[in-house]
């Protein structure tokens, strides 16, 4: 209840900026702001009571849609609040605040909100409320900002009428998910999913599952225009469907990105991939158990006999080339003698 209560105050004091006619803030007047946001941030994401990181959390809210009221807020960049993401569009339009609050039973809310910056200088904010477990067929949904899929983005990407977003979404103790999310928007009303994904047309979004004691490159490669991922797999094949054991084998897949639609490639050239901030929310202090050792022993496996696979297809087809010469060469001595 108080979750939904918070979420419900986050909408209910967005909504109101609409109205606010402060004059324009100093940068001293928004640096206030923003030191109040991190000493209240910290205490969200690294208090280990989880009452007092929701309370935290609703206090972060409040503020954070007071320092949004402030005339011209859009121009402060907040750019010391590392705890949450704020991205803006690369077309200036919009920018993103997104986060989480992670719970004791290894799942996570998620908060977010959109600042539109409009064609006379007034800003309005689009609330995100996160009803992730109340959404039915998650990748195929498409929905509104009241009924958001929650997740913390880290990349926007411009294409034709809306925007490819790239976030990263804690799931609960077993996996996690990162996502590839379309944003449209239209006046003050933001829709997330659309179908784009040739390999898949019925989905909206594509949601990908893998354990918690792996990383996933998700990325975008501006200069080929596609979106760049980890292909996951099963450590073994009888693990199917239990994504707490899947990870990537070392090979990459994308979608090549062209006007309202993406293009599925897969087993891509992607050699030495420099991975950007896709998995700053990672724990990189994190001590390796025997889970993640067994799971990271059975893909260092797969990759290897796929190797030796691959080389011994190589021979066979080698020798069978040579046989295949030898004796063309030998009949041709038969018939000249």
């Amino acid at each position: 209840m108080k979750y939904w209560f918070i979420s419900v105050c986050l909408g209910i004091g967005i909504l109101t900026v609409q109205s606010a006619h402060a004059q324009k803030p100093s940068g001293k007047a928004m640096q206030v702001w923003q030191d109040s946001l991190l000493s209240i941030g910290n205490r969200v994401f690294q208090n280990p009571s989880e009452p007092e990181r929701i309370d935290a959390n609703f206090k972060f809210v409040k503020t954070l849609v007071s320092a949004l009221k402030e005339k011209n807020s859009f121009d402060f960049a907040f750019d010391q609040l590392k705890m949450i993401s704020v991205l803006n569009s690369p077309d200036n339009k919009f920018r993103i605040f997104s986060w989480n609050v992670p719970l004791n039973d290894g799942s996570y809310l998620y908060y977010g909100s959109i600042q539109l910056k409009t064609g006379n200088g007034e800003l309005s904010l689009i609330p995100l409320l996160d009803k992730t477990f109340e959404i039915q067929q998650a990748d195929q949904a498409i929905v509104s900002s009241a009924n958001w899929y929650g997740a913390q983005y880290y990349e926007i990407i411009p294409n034709a009428d809306h925007y490819l977003l790239l976030g990263w979404k804690g799931h609960n103790r077993l996996f996690t998910q990162k996502v590839i999310e379309v944003l449209s928007i239209k006046g003050k009303e933001a829709t997330f999913g659309k179908k784009l994904f040739s390999d898949q047309p019925q989905i909206s979004r594509k949601i990908f599952n893998y354990t918690r004691q792996a990383s996933m490159l998700l990325r975008y490669d501006a200069v080929k225009k596609r979106i760049v991922f980890d292909h996951l797999v099963p450590a073994d094949k009888s693990l199917e469907g239990k994504y707490q054991y899947y990870g990537p084998d070392l090979t990459y897949d994308a979608y090549e990105i062209v006007p309202a639609k993406l293009f599925f490639k897969s087993n891509i050239e992607f050699t030495n991939p420099v991975r950007g901030n896709e998995d700053q929310y990672l724990n990189p202090a994190r001590k390796k158990n025997r889970e993640e050792e067994w799971f990271q022993c059975q893909l260092k496996q797969k990759y290897f006999f796929n190797k030796l696979y691959q080389f011994k297809k190589f021979v066979f087809f080698v020798a069978l080339f040579v046989k295949t010469t030898i004796d063309d060469f030998l009949q041709q001595v038969i018939i000249t003698m």
